[in-house]
C-alpha cells in the first residue's frame, strides 16, 4: 500500500500557481502532442547518433577513445541536470522551463550539425543534453497537472511512455536512412524544423504557471552537490569500461560521487528550502517506482542495443535494415501502450499491470539467451518481438506510479527525479552489460570460438544478467509497491490509480473503475 505523504506545514511556500489551463479536449491533446514531441526529439537524439558514429569518426577524425564522448557528453549533461531542472521548473514555472529547454536543444542541434571538429561537436552534445534535461524534467509534471481525470491521465501517460519506448527504434531507422542519404550532419539538423514547430505550438497550448520564484527555494548548495554528484557518478560508470571497474580511477571517482550525494542528502535535512524535500521519498509509490525503474531500464539496454548489435555484427544487417528489423517491437509496444494499458490499469490497477509487463520482459530476455550464432531473423528473433508488449504494459504503469505521489507544488521535482533515475539506470546498463558482453566475447575468442559464436556468447551473458535485473525489479514491485485500485485521490486531489486502501473509498473505487472500463 502506498504510504500517504504527510500534510504540508503552514509555512511551506506553494508551488507554481497555474493560470487558467486549456479547458477543451482539443487543446489538452495539443499540449500532450507538444510534450510528446519534445520527448521524441530527446529519445531520437539518444539513439539516432549511434548508427552514425562510424561516419562521424571518419569525417571529423575522432580517435576510438574520444568517439564515445559523442554519446557520453549528452548523457552526463542530461542525467546530471534533470533533478535541478525539475525543481527550477516548480519555482519559475514549468511552461517557461519547457520552452527554454526546447530552445536550447534546438539551437545546440544546429551547432552540432555544423560542427567541423571533435571539440565543437562534443560541446554541442553537452548543450543538447542540458536542453533536453530542462524540457524533459518538467514534461511529466505538466501532464499530471493538465490531465486530472483518472482515465484521461492514464491515456496521456500511455502516449508519453509509448513515445519514449518506440523512439529508440525509430531513431535507429531514421539515423541509418539520413546518414546514408544526406550525411550525418542531418541527424542533428533535422531537429531545427521540429524544434521550431514545437516552440510555436507550445507557446499557444501549454498552460501558463507562475512559480513562487527562485528566492522561495533556490538551494544553491544542494543544487551544486547533487548536480556534481550525479554527473561525476555517471561519468565514472560510463568510463568504467575503459579504465576497469576496480581501477583507482573508477573507484576513486565513484567514492567521490557517493560522498557528494551523501552530503546532498544531509543538506536536504537542514536546508530551509531543500531542493529535494525528503518527504517526497516517503511515498512508497515514488520511491518504489524509481527503484524499479533503475533496475528495469538497466536491463532493457540488453534488448534495445544488444539485439541491434546482434543483427549487425552476427547476422550482418546494415544500419537501416537493423532499424527496420526492430520496428515490429515498436509496433507491438504502441498497440499495447496506446490500446490495452489504460483499460487494464483501470480494471486491475497499475501495480498488477506493471507486474504482468515485467513477467513478459523476463520471458523475453530468457529466450534471447538461446539465440543461435548462425540464426535467422524471421524464425529466431521476429517471434520474440511480440513479447516486447511487456514494455507497453510496464512503462505507462510505472510512470503513473512514479508520479502518483506528486502534488501541485512538487510535480516538476518528482518528474525530474523520475527522469534522473531513468538516466542512472541507462548509464549503469550501458556500462555493466556492455562490459560483461565484451569480456565474455574475448574469453570465448581466446578459447578458439568463431567470431560469431563469441559475440553471441557475450550477448547471451548480458541477456541473462538483464533478466536477473528484471527479476529483482519484479520482486521490488511485488513487495514495495502497494496494491492499487483505480480512482484513489492523490496528494493534489486528482484521481489516479494508486489506491488509498481505506474502506470508505471502496465503493467509489469500484464505481469509477466500472465507468472507466465502459468508457475506455
Amino acid at each position: 500500500m502506498s504510504a500517504p505523504l504527510p500534510a504540508q506545514p503552514p509555512t511551506r511556500t506553494p508551488g507554481p500557481t497555474p493560470d487558467p489551463a486549456p479547458a477543451t479536449t482539443r487543446s489538452r491533446r495539443l499540449a500532450l502532442g507538444v510534450i510528446a514531441t519534445g520527448l521524441l526529439m530527446t529519445v531520437l537524439d539518444g539513439s539516432i547518433v549511434t548508427v552514425a558514429m562510424p561516419a562521424i569518426q571518419n569525417d571529423l577524425g575522432f580517435s576510438p577513445a574520444s568517439l564515445s564522448w559523442v554519446v557520453n557528453a549528452y548523457l552526463i549533461a542530461f542525467g546530471g541536470l534533470l533533478l535541478l531542472a525539475g525543481r527550477l521548473g516548480d519555482l519559475i514555472g514549468r511552461r517557461r522551463m519547457f520552452l527554454t529547454g526546447t530552445a536550447v536543444f534546438t539551437a545546440s542541434s544546429v551547432l552540432a550539425g555544423a560542427a567541423g571538429s571533435p571539440a565543437l561537436l562534443i560541446t554541442a552534445r553537452f548543450l543538447q543534453g542540458a536542453g533536453s534535461a530542462m524540457a524533459s524534467a518538467v514534461g511529466l509534471g505538466i501532464l499530471v497537472t493538465l490531465f486530472t481525470e483518472s482515465r484521461e491521465r492514464t491515456r496521456a501517460i500511455a502516449v508519453f511512455s509509448f513515445t519514449g519506448a518506440a523512439g529508440a527504434s525509430i531513431g535507429q531507422v531514421l539515423g541509418g536512412v539520413l546518414t546514408d542519404a544526406v550525411g550525418w550532419h542531418w541527424i542533428f539538423l533535422i531537429n531545427l524544423p521540429i524544434g521550431v514547430a514545437t516552440l510555436l505550438v507550445a507557446v499557444r497550448v501549454l498552460p501558463a504557471d507562475r512559480g513562487p520564484g527562485l528566492r522561495a527555494g533556490a538551494d544553491v548548495i544542494g543544487a551544486v552537490l547533487v548536480t556534481s554528484g550525479v554527473m561525476l557518478g555517471i561519468y565514472s560508470v560510463v568510463e568504467a569500461g575503459a579504465y576497469g571497474w576496480l581501477s583507482a580511477h573508477t573507484l576513486g571517482l565513484g567514492a567521490l560521487a557517493l560522498a557528494l550525494l551523501a552530503a546532498f542528502a544531509v543538506r536536504q535535512t537542514t536546508a530551509r528550502t531543500p531542493l529535494l524535500p525528503l518527504r517526497v521519498l516517503r511515498s512508497r509509490s515514488v520511491s518504489g517506482a524509481n527503484l524499479v525503474q533503475v533496475l528495469m531500464v538497466a536491463a532493457l539496454f540488453s534488448f534495445q542495443i544488444l539485439v541491434a548489435l546482434y543483427l549487425q555484427r552476427v547476422l550482418g544487417h546494415g544500419a537501416a535494415a537493423t532499424g527496420l528489423a526492430m520496428l515490429p517491437a515498436a509496433a507491438v509496444i504502441g498497440a499495447v501502450s496506446l490500446g490495452a494499458s489504460a483499460r487494464l490499469s483501470a480494471r486491475f490497477g497499475e501495480r498488477n499491470v506493471l507486474l504482468l509487463g515485467l513477467a513478459l520482459l523476463i520471458a523475453l530476455l530468457g529466450l534471447l539467451t538461446r539465440l543461435p550464432a548462425h540464426g535467422h531473423y524471421a524464425t529466431d528473433l521476429l517471434p520474440l518481438m511480440f513479447l516486447a508488449a511487456g514494455f507497453g504494459l510496464a512503462l505507462p504503469a510505472l510512470t503513473a506510479l512514479g508520479m502518483s505521489g506528486a502534488g501541485e507544488e512538487d510535480a516538476g521535482l518528482v518528474s525530474g527525479l523520475f527522469n534522473t533515475t531513468q538516466q542512472i539506470g541507462m548509464a549503469t546498463g550501458v556500462a555493466v552489460l556492455s562490459t560483461l558482453a565484451t569480456s565474455r566475447t574475448d574469453t570465448l575468442l581466446s578459447e578458439g570460438s568463431s567470431r560469431a559464436e563469441a559475440l553471441t556468447g557475450g550477448y547471451h551473458l548480458a541477456f541473462a544478467v538483464g533478466g536477473g535485473l528484471l527479476t529483482a525489479a519484479f520482486a521490488v514491485a511485488l513487495t514495495v509497491l502497494g496494491r492499487t485500485r483505480p480512482g484513489a485521490p492523490t496528494r493534489s486531489g486528482a484521481p489516479t490509480h494508486s489506491g488509498s486502501g481505506r474502506p470508505e473509498h471502496e465503493a467509489a473505487h469500484r464505481t469509477e473503475a466500472a465507468h472507466a472500463v465502459r468508457s475506455a
